[in-house]
């Protein structure tokens, strides 16, 4: 496919019309593609596996009425940024996060993390506190209390099997990839609790997926995760993330979530010398910001409003 072709094609899956705008900034030695709604202090959105900056679709409008400036990028290899060679360790990854921040011209930002998303907010928020001015994490441990679960948890690793499945070579991309991403859809369904993802929305995210690079691009920061376990830059990494979280966070989980356990998630706070409010979402699976939006928004839109956020 020409460079031409490979651009028609994402920009006509990424590019989705909605109440808000679409464009591209530079960060980081890379381009990413942004949508973004309102004014005001700066929102960033971050999506999770396997989505792209769609899965914010129902929070963008809410957060611009509300008086901020919402912004959902895509992740590095994903919708409508760069697919670059390498650079999808979560250092890098959070470096993206912070540059883009930069590049919108903002002193910093409330940083919301979904899945993959929240692993990189989490990790934004202790490289660079002074650019993290809030953050709000869903469906995500803090980095050091992922590790440990994934390692002496038993039915964590368990429920973790797709990222062991990841390692190996080629053929996880091509899995995900073959028949129109249908694997996506897959995932979607499995890993909601009652109600998934509308029809409509669960094939965005199969032709986002279908776009050449993303599927391997998106197996990448996981491939990261596993092997450098017992390699100097993931030990250094575990070490990095010893420094405490200093601002107001909130921890969002869904109680039915199948692939990252309450128990995993829950106890993060230990990592967060700041006001730290812990949500359990009852009968919500591992999307709750889709599964019921306005629950979500709301919570999401309560707390950044509150001046003095306590540890509820």
């Amino acid at each position: 496919m020409s460079t031409a072709a490979h651009r028609e094609s994402r920009t006509s899956a990424v590019r989705q019309a909605g109440p808000w705008k679409h464009r591209e900034v530079a960060a980081n030695g890379a381009r990413f593609h942004i949508t973004e709604a309102g004014d005001g202090p700066l929102v960033l959105l971050l999506h999770g596996f396997p989505q792209f900056w769609w899965t914010w679709r129902h929070q963008l409008p809410a957060l611009a009425e509300a008086g901020y400036r919402a912004v959902a990028m895509d992740l590095r290899g994903v919708g409508g940024s760069d697919r670059t060679p390498r650079g999808y360790d979560p250092a890098n990854l959070a470096l993206d996060v912070t540059g883009v921040i930069r590049s919108l011209g903002e002193p910093d930002a409330a940083l919301v993390g979904h899945d993959l998303g929240g692993y990189l907010a989490w990790t934004a928020a202790a490289m660079r506190p002074k650019l993290v001015r809030r953050l709000a994490v869903a469906s995500m441990p803090h980095p050091r209390r992922w590790r440990s679960a994934l390692l002496r948890d038993p039915r964590q690793t368990a429920a973790s099997s797709y990222i062991w499945s990841f390692q190996r070579p080629w053929l996880p991309e091509r899995q995900l990839a073959a028949n129109g991403a249908e694997h996506v859809g897959r995932l979607l369904r499995e890993w909601s609790g009652p109600c998934p993802p509308e029809p409509e929305s669960i094939e965005v995210y199969r032709e986002a997926m279908s776009i050449p690079s993303t599927a391997h691009c998106s197996i990448e920061p996981y491939r990261w995760m596993i092997r450098s376990l017992a390699r100097p830059d993931g030990i250094q990494f575990n070490r990095r993330m010893k420094r405490p979280v200093q601002v107001p966070t909130l921890h969002l989980h869904g109680s039915m979530d199948p692939v990252i356990r309450t128990r995993s998630a829950a106890g993060s706070g230990e990592y967060v010398e700041a006001p730290y409010r812990w949500r359990l979402f009852d009968g919500l699976g591992h999307y709750p910001h889709e599964e019921d939006p306005v629950a979500f928004t709301t919570e999401l839109i309560d707390w950044l409003r509150d001046p003095e956020p306590d540890r509820r």
